[in-house]
């Protein structure tokens, strides 16, 4: 029987109760841009785009409330919010180099045992996608990744080394994945959290990387 496993608004879920009060956070394609409509209750979220843009709100679902002007980095149509500013892709890439972005939720294809980072070329493909990947992964002050688990052929995405081009080495501070909360640490990948109905071992089996299980590992809670 097939375990079942966390939808991609579930991971955006349980990654975005990371942002804290005050925080400003960048958000990467794919299911990190979900993290936007998941704040934690009373906490103000400043997000930033490598496009320029700080203090956005949620993403406009309607085409007749969105506009071409006010886009995030995915190109989606966001809502202004009181107090958000403009600035240029110079002064927003500054934002990034300079340290003042506090954490960035990034997508991954692989992520090794001690944190390096592979996002930024697929396999089989000519040319991959650098955009500011790569400076975020360097200089965010936390890097979050929300992925899948597993690749489509089922091979793990959480390795003992990457095997695909680098985007970052060390750059990874926490995982969500479909199925488990992993924290990497000075002394290893620190099992954390558990999806609805899995076990540390079953996480484990779906792992290339070796996982540090401790005693406290809790089922992933999306409350608190």
């Amino acid at each position: 029987m097939t375990k079942e496993r966390l939808d991609e608004q579930t991971i955006a879920m349980r990654a975005a109760k990371e942002f804290q009060d005050g925080m400003v956070v960048n958000l990467g394609m794919g299911i990190p841009m979900l993290c936007n409509n998941y704040l934690p209750e009373g906490r103000e979220i400043l997000f930033h785009s490598e496009n320029g843009l700080l203090g956005f709100g949620t993403v406009v679902e309607s085409p007749d409330e969105a506009s071409i002007d006010l886009l995030n980095a995915q190109g989606q149509p966001v809502r202004a919010k009181p107090g958000m500013c403009f600035v240029d892709h110079a002064d927003s890439f500054v934002m990034i180099r300079g340290g003042h972005v506090d954490i960035t939720v990034l997508g991954a294809l692989q992520v090794s045992e001690k944190g390096d980072l592979a996002n930024w070329r697929i396999p089989g493909k000519a040319f991959g996608s650098l955009g500011g990947g790569m400076d975020l992964a360097f200089r965010a002050n936390k890097v979050i990744i929300c992925m899948t688990h597993n690749a489509k052929d089922g091979s793990a995405k959480v390795v003992s080394e990457c095997s695909l081009p680098l985007t970052a080495p060390g750059a990874v501070d926490f995982m969500v994945t479909d199925i488990a909360v992993i924290e990497v640490t000075s002394d290893g990948l620190v099992l954390k959290e558990v999806a609805p109905g899995w076990t540390p071992e079953e996480v484990q089996a779906q792992t290339e990387a070796k996982l540090i299980i401790e005693s406290d590992v809790k089922e992933i809670d999306l409350v608190s």
